[in-house]
């Protein structure tokens, strides 16, 4: 016997209206972003600002994230097919791994400009810099306050990316209208590797949770043992073994298991037992559910060097 358990067709709307809705949002921010990028490459040749420059060349990393994050998030919401029998939703993960993987190159790349600066502080034009930076503040934290209210992986290291613009602008912001009026340009590489540690300590914190995805860990929100425990109270099962807990995208969790029943198991004992299955997966927030059941002397088709 296997019991499939899903959310039913309104929750999967809901689902889907998610999806559809961060997806909405990553776009703004990638035609947002890649238009001032554009405005950040002239500007950075007009102020002969390299802090600007070399921002437009980490803000052109982002548009590319930006695109693909828009691309998973889109494909995520996609329902299963015969390639792909659980759905897209690992997508939106590997998006933002992507999404990781490049802000990290992208800050490596801020501090190989930043470092040399402090050595050799460059002049630029502070009055066009104050602007540029106005201008940076404001389009960036637009698009990361819209993408704050969204949920899952993808759209939080996304708004991750923009916030490192956001602060980044800050502090070109801070420089240049120190630079108005004080002669001490080597503020702006100082803040640029202050920001850019700050940026990589939560990049770190990305990959910590996204690793644990891949490897099909159990979720720090679900204990294996409680489940296993709670169907071993049932009537009828005598045992549960090759128990296995892992999620697809940080939300929607996946439980199997194959269950032992005593001789006297029956139809009733069937209805009975997946009733109770389906209230436990759904008191745990399993997104799904299969199991398996055997009868004592039967043996496991699965090798039990698992679990």
């Amino acid at each position: 016997m296997r019991d499939h358990h899903h959310n039913d067709h309104h929750r999967q709307h809901g689902h889907d209206h998610i999806h559809h809705h961060a997806a909405g949002s990553i776009r703004t921010a990638f035609f947002l972003n890649l238009g001032f990028t554009i405005v950040e490459i002239v500007g950075g040749f007009l102020t002969n600002s390299t802090a600007i420059l070399a921002d437009a060349a980490h803000d052109l990393g982002d548009c590319f994230a930006l695109g693909q994050a828009w691309y998973f998030e889109r494909l995520s919401g996609e329902k299963g097919n015969a390639r792909y029998s659980y759905g897209y939703r690992r997508f939106s993960t590997f998006g933002a791994l992507v999404s990781t993987v490049l802000l990290l190159i992208s800050s490596i790349f801020i501090l190989s400009q930043a470092i040399p600066r402090i050595l050799a502080p460059s002049h630029p034009d502070a009055r066009g810099m104050v602007l540029l930076a106005l201008g940076g503040v404001a389009i960036n934290g637009m698009a990361m306050l819209r993408l704050s209210r969204e949920k899952g992986m993808n759209t939080k290291v996304v708004a991750l990316h923009l916030l490192e613009d956001v602060l980044g602008w800050m502090a070109v912001l801070i420089v240049s209208v120190v630079l108005l009026f004080v002669d001490i340009p080597v503020l702006d590489p100082i803040l640029a590797v202050l920001i850019t540690l700050y940026i990589l300590s939560n990049v770190v914190k990305n990959l910590k949770s996204m690793l644990p995805i891949f490897l099909q860990a159990v979720p720090d929100n679900v204990s294996l043992d409680t489940v296993v425990n709670e169907i071993e109270q049932l009537d009828h099962v005598q045992a549960v073994h090759q128990a296995h807990v892992w999620t697809l995208d940080g939300e929607h969790n996946v439980f199997t298991a194959h269950l032992v029943v005593d001789s006297c198991f029956d139809s009733s004992g069937y209805s009975y037992i997946k009733d109770a299955i389906r209230s436990i997966v759904k008191r745990h927030g399993l997104f799904h559910s299969t199991v398996e059941i055997e009868f004592p002397g039967e043996a496991c088709r699965n090798e039990p060097h698992y679990r």
